[in-house]
């Protein structure tokens, strides 16, 4: 089987990022020019993906909108014959892709966020962005775990090796053994202490899931913080199917701390050759000002 749906998970209201979020959703701050939530839905179309579905709130509807057709913007564009900014308004709407949406109206995290989409996912195996992660490579990083899914047909998420202090922010993977990128999982532990951490590979923003998680999920039982994990449900889903760790090509930015999209936001402004001229004599200047 192939994985036609992607959830995105964007209930949450973004606090670490407060004033700016408070009337904006923290998945429409943009990185350079494009806001985090189209750098996810691009990776899902990449993979194959033509269903996107997203697991809102309330006061975000801005989200869906990014995705819908603007008449009055693009007959003002077009009229003014700017052409390259039509299409780059166009792009956001393509053609393949549909766009769905359902509430989490109760923040139990992010395992219950996924069971929210349930019935629009349906009977076949899904996958899972976490839009604060942002990874680039020469290949979607979603992509390449499809390709790999094509052979397994199995449940697997990425993961990279997190300094010993962090695990306490991440679901672990407690590894059975590797083989070419593939690490087979005998267990996951959400968030663990790093005394206590069976390894340093942390699940992060990227996950293929077959439907059976959703029962896991059903039961409702709360884990690290009070919520809802799935990494939890993941690590009870060991009981009926492998689950792979897949570690993935490319370089991850978290842009759910501050720190990580002012870095996402200078990395690819340095890609683009319309920025990078600019930007490089100003650098050199607050690298000798600041060292």
């Amino acid at each position: 089987m192939k994985i036609r749906k992607a959830v995105l998970p964007v209930a949450g209201l973004g606090t670490r990022f407060l004033p700016a979020t408070k009337a904006v959703p923290k998945e429409m701050l943009p990185v350079v020019d494009k806001p985090l939530i189209q750098y996810a839905v691009e990776e899902a179309l990449a993979a194959g993906v033509s269903q996107v579905i997203l697991v809102n709130s309330r006061d975000k509807g801005a989200l869906e909108d990014h995705f819908d057709r603007a008449p009055e913007l693009e007959e003002h564009l077009r009229s003014r014959k700017k052409y390259d900014l039509l299409q780059l308004v166009l792009d956001t709407t393509p053609e393949q892709l549909s766009v769905a949406s359902t509430r989490q109206i109760n923040p139990m995290g992010l395992g219950h966020a996924v069971w929210c989409a349930r019935d629009l996912v349906g009977d076949e195996p899904f996958a899972v962005i976490l839009p604060d992660d942002l990874v680039r490579g020469d290949t979607p990083v979603l992509q390449q775990m499809t390709q790999c899914f094509e052979t397994l047909q199995c449940s697997m998420v990425a993961v990279e090796e997190v300094p010993a202090c962090d695990t306490n922010k991440y679901g672990i993977i407690d590894p059975a053994h590797e083989q070419d990128g593939l690490v087979l999982a005998k267990g996951l532990v959400e968030k663990p202490d790093p005394a206590l951490a069976p390894s340093r590979l942390a699940l992060i923003g990227r996950y293929i899931l077959t439907p059976g998680i959703f029962d896991l999920l059903g039961g409702q039982s709360r884990g690290a913080g009070g919520e809802i994990q799935l990494t939890d449900a993941m690590a009870r889903l060991l009981e009926k199917e492998s689950v792979y760790g897949f570690r993935f090509q490319g370089v991850r930015y978290d842009c759910g701390h501050k720190a990580g999209f002012q870095l996402a936001n200078l990395a690819l402004a340095l890609e683009r050759d319309d920025l990078r001229p600019q930007m490089l004599p100003f650098l050199k200047q607050q690298l000798a000002r600041w060292s």
